[in-house]
């Protein structure tokens, strides 16, 4: 390994691009429609080395760090990720965490993690600590657009994956959803675990009488009965769910202070966290020390190469989710991006950093 601790390497530049990439088909939840995902790529160079992150947000985050974020973070020490990610929190004061705000000091930081991983020639999982070896996963998918037999192909293709456990959408006709689930039950099986999610699309007294409709098909996880804003309605839900079902929210997280809220009002059985959304690696793993001290679970938002490392450093962690969109977006744009093994994702520790490497001319059709 080269001493490059002596030399402290000083951040030169910090560079954006965006690429909006066309769903496979028109997608929905029970809240919003959607038929393209934008990934807002930083680059970041210090010492001849070039450091990447990303969030799945709107261009407009990608101006954002043109306009706001780089000058305050060009000319400091890329060991000193801490210091970087103070000043980018100091310099956005007047503009309000949540949002595209903390999802451009997102992309950075996790830009900032890799590099200084990669100027130490190692994995990031090396330089954090590792608390274990592989991230479980469950496929996530099974949108609300999707017919019976296209919800049941993917599910059940997870499964023939050796993924045993799947989630699917709910919420949009909430009239049909419990046959919807009935059908996905069918296709995996009675032994691989399934999870639900509403987005919020439920009032709280629709959520209880679903959740117990649901019990009778084992459903082990709902996601967002109500919604996240509504930490009353998920701890009725908590209290109420039947027993092994799991509450899960957390997603909407932008900063600790967020988290430390619903997890003060025992809202969730299991918090979600996401380094693309909560202020980058640094803010993902602030969620993970404050399940760990809640003696709570502790699970990853979609980005699942993004969040293989840090989800195996947090201890806390018990599964995160493999997004069938970013999945495939990964695949496409990066090398390097971990495929399941065994329901779970192995962070290849020989690479360095992320141990990712983004394909620029694969991308450029999609550059916005």
């Amino acid at each position: 390994m080269s001493d490059l601790r002596s030399s402290n390497p000083i951040i030169q530049s910090v560079r954006v691009s965006c690429y909006a990439v066309p769903t496979e088909t028109p997608e929905s939840d029970g809240t919003l429609q959607w038929e393209k995902t934008t990934l807002v790529l930083v680059e970041v160079s210090a010492g001849g080395h070039e450091g990447i992150g990303f969030s799945y947000a709107d261009v407009s985050t990608g101006k954002l760090i043109e306009s706001l974020l780089a000058d305050v973070v060009e000319g400091r020490s890329a060991f000193d990720v801490p210091g970087c990610h103070a000043a980018m929190i100091h310099q956005i004061r007047n503009l309000g965490r949540p949002g595209i705000v903390s999802m451009a000091i997102s992309a950075v930081d996790n830009a900032l993690w890799d590099l200084k991983a990669k100027l130490l020639e190692v994995s990031l999982l090396d330089l954090l600590g590792a608390a274990r070896e592989r991230a479980p996963i469950y496929g996530s998918g099974g949108f609300t657009s999707y017919s019976i037999e296209k919800l049941q192909e993917q599910l059940g293709g997870w499964v023939e994956e050796g993924i045993q456990s799947v989630k699917m959408k709910i919420g949009r006709e909430p009239a049909d959803d419990l046959d919807r689930v009935r059908a996905a039950r069918k296709a995996v099986g009675p032994d691989v675990e399934l999870f639900v999610d509403a987005n919020g699309a439920y009032s709280r007294k629709q959520a209880l009488a679903q959740a117990e409709r649901f019990a009778e098909l084992d459903v082990r996880w709902f996601e967002e009965p109500v919604s996240s804003d509504d930490l009353g309605g998920l701890r009725l839900l908590r209290d109420r769910a039947p027993a092994g079902m799991m509450i899960a929210a957390g997603e909407y997280g932008y900063d600790s202070f967020y988290f430390q809220r619903m997890l003060a009002a025992g809202a969730v059985d299991v918090l979600q966290a996401d380094a693309t959304r909560c202020a980058g690696v640094t803010g993902f793993l602030e969620a993970a020390t404050l399940c760990r001290t809640s003696q709570l679970p502790f699970s990853f938002h979609c980005a699942p190469a993004l969040h293989a490392i840090p989800a195996c450093a947090a201890p806390s962690f018990l599964i995160g989710e493999y997004f069938f969109d970013h999945a495939r977006i990964e695949r496409m744009l990066f090398d390097g991006a971990p495929q399941p093994i065994g329901g779970a994702l192995q962070p290849d520790r020989a690479r360095p950093g992320f141990g990712l490497e983004f394909k620029h001319k694969d991308a450029a059709p999609f550059a916005i």
